[in-house]
């Protein structure tokens, strides 16, 4: 029996919700997120040479293009910048591919959705995690490059784990949102393509807190708002060298933190509770 959300029951015609988000089987849902992400991880690359040298290549082309800019036209700001500018496209790419992919996914899985009853969360929740997956590579890689330039490996970079659960959360918030909106709503695409770009340039990945706070502190205050800009500084604080700019020192005080932290655990709740909505009426709307 097909799972759309109306379905007719005998002659009365009752009504059958299609299955949840979560479902009740929460240990189902975890189950099958793990085999969906594996699989799509292992795929991406089926049949390449190359394999993930592929995926890592591309925040590497981007960051070796900007640097060189960078070098040429002689700015570079603050201690170890190509480490932190190398640092600052990863999570950004993490960003950009994880609710990027999510947006189109329950579509590109609508066979599926409309033949197999199961937990809708478990679509946009592989691909958030193929993305972590990715992360996780990209950042070896950057622990790699930053050694090679001098920076001192301490246990500060622990502090990575809680950042990154951070930015995790924040990113599955919204790939929630975006995967069910996108359903209904084709707009979302474009719409996301260019929010995508002006995240880019509104995270502090090029440009750091430190050279536009000098010249309007309103704006680089403005701009750790964003959950996104306050991890990447964090991070530079914390793991490449405490010159660059607390998240909470940018922010004024420890006690502002509440307002990015306030606008990831909004996402995440607005998320769930739209997913949650829209799962049982998803087969339909397809």
């Amino acid at each position: 029996m097909a799972t759309g959300v109306v379905e007719s029951h005998g002659d009365r015609g009752v009504p059958i919700r299609g299955p949840s988000a979560l479902a009740d089987d929460h240990r189902r849902a975890i189950t099958l997120t793990l085999a969906l992400a594996k699989s799509d991880f292992k795929l991406r690359f089926f049949g390449s040479v190359l394999g993930y040298v592929w995926q890592l290549m591309r925040p590497l082309m981007l960051f070796g293009v900007l640097y060189v800019v960078f070098t040429v036209a002689g700015f570079t700001s603050g201690p170890h910048f190509p480490v932190a500018l190398l640092l600052g496209i990863v999570l950004y790419t993490f960003f950009a591919e994880a609710t990027g992919g999510a947006v189109g996914c329950v579509m590109v899985r609508e066979n599926l959705v409309r033949k197999i009853h199961f937990p809708r969360i478990v679509i946009p929740m592989a691909v958030v995690l193929v993305a972590c997956f990715n992360l996780a590579l990209n950042l070896v890689v950057v622990v790699i490059f930053a050694t090679a330039s001098g920076v001192e490996l301490s246990l500060a970079w622990l502090s990575l784990v809680p950042l990154m659960a951070l930015l995790v959360v924040f990113v599955s918030g919204l790939a929630l949102l975006l995967s069910a909106l996108y359903v209904r709503y084709r707009d979302v695409e474009p719409i996301w393509d260019v929010v995508l770009q002006i995240t880019f340039y509104a995270s502090l990945i090029l440009v750091p807190y430190e050279v536009i706070e000098p010249k309007s502190e309103a704006l680089a205050t403005g701009l750790l708002i964003n959950p996104l800009a306050a991890i990447i500084q964090e991070s530079r604080h914390l793991i490449i060298d405490p010159a660059y700019v607390s998240a909470s020192d940018g922010l004024g005080g420890a006690a502002l933190l509440i307002v990015p932290l306030a606008l990831l655990l909004g996402s995440v709740a607005l998320g769930l509770w739209v997913f949650n909505r829209e799962a049982p009426r998803i087969a339909e709307e397809l």
